[in-house]
């Protein structure tokens, strides 16, 4: 085991036995949201895991050390302080580790320490991937290399139309990383539930998926896989209206030269602001959505094994 990981007794226990285990993100708790929304959602989310059958693993980086599976101190922790959490890509693990600093793990980070945990199901809002304008700044997430290397299911929403989407499949099939939609041919836009792009495979169950995760896994092959789950149709907005108000959002960033990892953070912000809120509780749906079907995903995954 890594000398640097704590595994919860909790999440060791039900690893030992076989119990299903789903590892969720902290940054969406530091970064994706204001408190006390922030709380009660990591709250709520823990707690649907747990009514379908799995045990929360919520990760973080404190004091330096790799945390795979939270107390409620350490969540609240997290979302009392929010943005003066710093966020932790790949990059940033050495120095914070050294350093005994904290961190708020990225979709990378998390399932870099979900593998080395031993979690193979990791449930999050949505992954980072191309952005606009890649092909001059080259500004593409750390999320779809590490997707390619680390052998973790990743079950989401997609990815919000403030990325280049048809750019970030096409990055995801370079590396060859399946992308495989819940019940969908289209690739879900977060706050929506479908995009104009295709995914490569519509996948009707959880147990459809434990077995395409399994058979990756005992064919030895590298990287993990992306299930794209729409937002629950009661929750998506309009379509043509969230594409607008992105677009007008990004206009602003590039106006003020807002750059690198400041851009997301800013973007959604502005996004949250003009729609009055309504796509925060857009986020929070979709998010208690993605760790129900991740739970009950690592529920057929255990029994395969």
């Amino acid at each position: 085991m890594n000398r640097y990981l704590d595994i919860s007794n909790e999440v060791k226990n039900a690893l030992s036995n076989n119990v299903p285990v789903v590892a969720l993100e902290s940054t969406i708790i530091s970064h994706g949201m204001p408190y006390p929304q922030n709380l009660d959602t990591a709250i709520r989310v823990e707690q649907a895991i747990r009514d379908s059958g799995a045990v929360p693993a919520t990760i973080a980086i404190i004091g330096g050390r790799l945390k795979a599976g939270l107390t409620l101190k350490e969540i609240e922790y997290l979302a009392k302080e929010g943005t003066n959490i710093p966020k932790a890509s790949r990059r940033d693990l050495s120095y914070l580790v050294a350093n005994k600093k904290d961190g708020a793990t990225t979709v990378t980070t998390t399932m870099m320490i979900a593998h080395m945990a031993g979690i193979s199901i990791f449930a999050t809002g949505g992954i980072g991937g191309v952005h606009r304008g890649a092909e001059t700044t080259m500004d593409i997430s750390a999320d779809l290399e590490e997707l390619a290397q680390t052998p973790v299911m990743v079950v989401c929403a997609g990815a919000k139309s403030i990325l280049d989407l048809g750019l970030t499949l096409e990055y995801l099939e370079t590396k060859g990383v399946p992308v495989l939609g819940y019940k969908t041919d289209l690739l879900p836009a977060f706050y929506t539930r479908e995009s104009s792009f295709k995914v490569d495979y519509n996948v009707q169950t959880p147990e459809e998926l434990a077995s395409i995760f399994k058979a990756s896994k005992e064919l030895s092959l590298k990287g993990g896989m992306l299930v794209v789950n729409p937002i629950p149709e009661k929750y998506s907005m309009d379509r043509e209206y969230i594409d607008g108000v992105i677009d007008a959002a990004v206009n602003k960033a590039n106006a003020l030269g807002i750059k690198g990892k400041e851009t997301t953070p800013f973007l959604l912000a502005e996004i949250k602001e003009v729609t009055g809120g309504d796509s925060l509780k857009s986020n929070i749906e979709l998010v208690l959505n993605n760790a129900r079907l991740a739970a009950r995903t690592a529920v057929a995954l255990s029994r395969l094994k």
